[in-house]
């Protein structure tokens, strides 16, 4: 028997009791957030304020899984049985209203006790639930601020690789950098911004805007309805601007959607085809193009199966991979993630990157970029590619308003999320490197 709804439940139950589902979703199924959101018809049907608070919730239990099992821990004598049902769910969700999203006790403890009770699993532990919900409520936040709190909030497999990678210090920064909320970074077509009011936007270097905290939903902003703007993180810009002007020349971007690169480029006055290998998510590609009345060739392609016709001035690569480098925008991920999917996407990256340098032609430019924290997908990556295609050699970074060290020695770039950009701290992880193939 599941979580299942009553034409008397009070308000906000509902959401609890989906929140509930979803979760073990995410972790039984390794679903994003987003993923399992939009799988589910009960979420479609929540009014937008509802369905505001439910990604909210999932997010925050992600982003403080550990300190979360910390608390659970402390006030539980013992863990809960494999068929205590959605009982250990409940409590997760309620001690992050509790402790991180300032809901009143009472809603929460009523909500998870409700739940509890509509399932024939969970309603021998709703007593339990109550107490430790108590338990929690009472001690209050002061004891969460604990130094370890960015260490218990990742998973060791992920510490020990960004350790070892980077160091103990910048390991302890990234996993901080990934327990704040992030912020919003928006690209204008035209390269300037409607925002004047420093209240609501900080500019950054590269002319994008940084949205304050607490602004209005993203589509009642103004200029989205126009298509003056899209959101776009300022790590993710690096790449394509790494490529120098590229007025009138064609450029291929390989696996393009969503389409803040396709969109970037298209604005820089490029001639671009956009590719990706689903055709679900081309679809929200052209409609960000539409909106922003930006205009590219679109095709659905694969690119290790496809055979292209022709070669192109700059091909762009933002091969899948692990996104260990966006955690703050998606804490789940290391949660529904697993070590060894970082070899598996490595394979891929190599065949992909190889095919990709076949599209380019002599004299021209071959960005490689992945939105991960780990050097496989990175910058072992690209030793290797140079080590076996003799033609190609690095064209080092020389754009001078990126964060100080995140031009290495070999001139490609590589960005941590703790790093600030413009005196604003914060952006997703990401590694690029453009290489040159020889006429």
């Amino acid at each position: 028997m599941g979580l299942t709804p009553s034409a008397v439940d009070p308000p906000g139950l509902e959401v609890r009791r989906l929140a509930a589902q979803l979760l073990r979703a995410c972790l039984d199924q390794r679903l994003t957030v987003e993923d399992a959101i939009q799988a589910s018809p009960r979420a479609a049907r929540l009014e937008p304020r509802d369905r505001a608070f439910l990604t909210s919730l999932l997010l925050t239990v992600f982003r403080h899984r550990g300190e979360i099992d910390a608390a659970l821990h402390q006030f539980l004598d013992r863990p809960l049985p494999r068929k205590s049902g959605p009982a250990r769910d409940l409590l997760e969700l309620g001690a992050a209203q509790l402790l991180f999203l300032g809901v009143p006790p009472h809603a929460v403890i009523d909500s998870a006790v409700g739940a509890a009770k509509a399932d024939r699993n969970a309603l021998h532990f709703a007593g339990l639930i109550n107490a430790v919900l108590r338990r929690i409520a009472g001690a209050g936040t002061s004891w969460l601020a604990r130094p370890d709190a960015p260490r218990l909030n990742t998973p060791s497999w992920l510490w020990e690789r960004w350790s070892e990678n980077y160091g103990s210090a910048a390991a302890f920064e990234i996993a901080k950098a990934h327990a704040e909320r992030p912020s919003l970074d928006i690209s204008f077509k035209d390269g300037s911004g409607v925002w004047q009011d420093q209240r609501l936007a900080i500019p950054l270097p590269n002319g994008q805007l940084r949205l304050a905290p607490g602004h209005a939903p993203v589509a009642e902003l103004p200029g989205f309805n126009e298509g003056a703007w899209w959101i776009q993180d300022a790590a993710a810009t690096i790449p394509v601007r790494l490529l120098g002007d590229l007025r009138g020349r064609d450029v291929l971007d390989l696996c393009a959607a969503p389409g803040g690169k396709t969109m970037q480029m298209a604005a820089m006055g490029a001639k671009v085809t956009a590719t990706d290998a689903s055709e679900k998510r081309l679809s929200r590609l052209r409609e960000n193009l539409a909106r922003t009345r930006l205009s590219a060739e679109v095709l659905l392609a694969d690119v290790l199966t496809t055979s292209f016709r022709q070669t192109w001035d700059a091909v762009l690569l933002d091969a899948p991979c692990s996104a260990t480098g966006t955690i703050r925008r998606h804490p789940e991920l290391p949660w529904i993630r697993q070590e060894g999917q970082i070899a598996e996407l490595a394979a891929l990256q190599r065949r992909m990157l190889a095919k990709a340098a076949e599209l380019v032609r002599p004299g021209g430019l071959l960005l490689y970029c992945t939105c991960s924290l780990e050097p496989e997908e990175g910058e072992w990556q690209v030793r290797r590619f140079l080590t076996g295609n003799m033609e190609f050699q690095i064209v080092p970074a020389s754009l001078s308003d990126l964060p100080p060290g995140a031009i290495a020695p070999e001139g490609w770039v590589r960005i941590l999320p703790a790093m600030s950009y413009g005196g604003s701290k914060g952006m997703d992880g990401f590694f690029a490197a453009v290489m040159k193939r020889q006429s």
